[in-house]
């Protein structure tokens, strides 16, 4: 097998320790593999560095196990040509499984050339990264506490959440706060409906006619005060996000005007991709590497499971949220085709279709900064194959028993 790179190294990464593997291959075919442990404090990561900078080392391979691959990312990347790669792809040979035959394999494999590096995007696109994800999880956890809420209300039989649309609405609210003060009737916490809920100003005296306690009472204020603080910290998050995105605002408008695509989603697809897709040679490339095309599973001529890999979870989930607003959209392409496969797939795997047209529509945008967003419209599949939609109607009405003549009509 032939040598691609004749000086790397392997690092088997951990926690309190680093693992390293230099492996040189001569030119008259001798094999030099030198081993050193180093610790992973910012100290032992620049003894690692010198050492392999002594070494005259051209490539270093390791895996992405968890977040402690980064401090030695950060300290290496600078002077050596750092590649990260899935731990999926280091399948470890059976009963020889300690730090110092892993740290030798990945750079056996890094040698002949049999690994891939993960995209690592630039420090700025990191930090991006961890606002939109965080933001993420702080949504969730927003919609864990007004779960929560939903709950303590039903446990005190006060049936709000089955008359207002959403509990975090200002009606809902002010409600909310007169249950906990306990100074008002049912009728009287009615009347704080506001704009359009008055009208259901007798449903709601019903909904809140309960048995409200003083634990209830307790609970219900504290999951106020967490939705709050909730609040305050995901506005933060978006000030910074829209700090960091300026610069970007042009770009962010095309992107915007995807159907069922909005500025979050937006944001997402800046800090997973990235404001240029430099390092995809196509879309097919992008899909497969953010896990929304179908899988590949064949043997013996049969193609089995088609199930798509997991990954990139944060940018799928955006995808897949703009695919079901898409949905919902009239007279597009994207809605279309969710219908169209939604008939014979069902509704999920036609919206991770949909997703995977949206990354798509992404990619060509990216790549040209002069294209903009056009919608085919929602007949652009019917006018496609006019002909076989035609035959597919006669025969479904000579079916039914008509006989029917086609006269067309002027444009």
């Amino acid at each position: 097998m032939e040598v691609l790179f004749a000086r790397c190294s392997g690092l088997d990464v951990h926690k309190r320790s680093v693992e390293a593997c230099v492996r040189i291959q001569h030119d008259d075919g001798r094999l030099e593999v030198s081993r050193k442990r180093f610790g992973t404090t910012t100290k032992e990561l620049w003894s690692l560095a010198d050492w392999l900078v002594s070494m005259n080392v051209t490539q270093v391979a390791m895996e992405s196990t968890g977040v402690y691959w980064k401090p030695v990312y950060n300290i290496l990347h600078p002077a050596l040509d750092v590649w990260v790669v899935n731990a999926r792809h280091l399948r470890q040979v059976p009963g020889r499984k300690t730090d110092e035959k892993d740290a030798e394999w990945i750079a056996k494999l890094m040698s002949y050339g049999l690994l891939e590096r993960s995209f690592i995007p630039e420090e700025s696109q990191r930090d991006l990264r961890d606002l939109t994800r965080y933001r993420t999880r702080l949504k969730q956890e927003k919609s864990s506490a007004a779960n929560r809420l939903h709950k303590i209300l039903e446990d005190a039989n006060i049936k709000l959440t089955s008359v207002v649309s959403s509990i975090q609405g200002v009606s809902a609210r002010l409600m909310l706060e007169a249950l906990i003060a306990d100074e008002q009737s049912p009728a009287e916490m009615a009347q704080l409906a506001q704009k359009r809920m008055r009208s259901k100003i007798p449903q709601l005296v019903e909904a809140l006619t309960g048995q409200v306690r003083e634990h209830h009472r307790f609970m219900l204020q504290e999951l106020l005060y967490q939705l709050d603080s909730l609040n305050q910290r995901i506005e933060a998050l978006d000030q910074r996000i829209a700090e960091l995105t300026e610069p970007h605002a042009d770009l962010m408008e095309r992107l915007d005007a995807i159907t069922g695509v909005g500025p979050r989603t937006v944001e997402v697809i800046l800090a997973e991709i990235g404001p240029s897709v430099e390092s995809w040679s196509s879309a097919k490339k992008l899909a497969s590497w953010a896990c929304v095309c179908p899988g590949n599973h064949e043997s013996a001529g049969k193609r089995k499971s088609g199930k798509r890999r997991k990954g990139q979870k944060w940018l799928v989930s955006a995808l897949v949220e703009a695919a079901w607003a898409a949905s919902r959209t009239k007279d597009t392409y994207l809605a279309a085709q969710f219908h169209r496969l939604r008939a014979r797939r069902g509704p999920k795997r036609a919206a991770m279709a949909v997703a995977h047209s949206i990354l798509t529509i992404v990619y060509h945008l990216l790549d040209d900064p002069t294209r903009t967003f056009d919608d085919l419209g929602g007949d652009f599949l019917l006018k496609r194959n006019k002909e076989q939609e035609q035959r597919r109607a006669l025969k479904t009405l000579q079916t039914l028993g008509f006989d029917v003549a086609l006269t067309p009509v002027a444009a």
